[in-house]
């Protein structure tokens, strides 16, 4: 209950602080350029670490409880 609760929070400071920054900015990556609001490029960002994070866990989780085949 208390990782749900953390998780809001955290969430609620990311949107605040997204949308007092919304102001456009221009990406380049590589050969890739796009102009977009600083609020979806912080969202997104967010949003891909936290796919990257459960990601990690589930797949640590997954090789723990794995037995070895050795």
């Amino acid at each position: 209950m208390g990782t749900i609760i953390i998780a809001i929070v955290a969430v609620m400071l990311v949107a605040i602080f997204a949308f007092q920054n919304a102001s456009p900015v221009s990406i380049s990556f590589i050969l890739w350029k796009f102009e977009a609001s600083i609020a979806i490029i912080i969202f997104l960002c967010t949003l891909v670490g936290i796919i990257i994070g459960i990601t990690i866990t589930v797949l640590l989780k997954f090789k723990i409880r794995s037995p070895s085949k050795d």
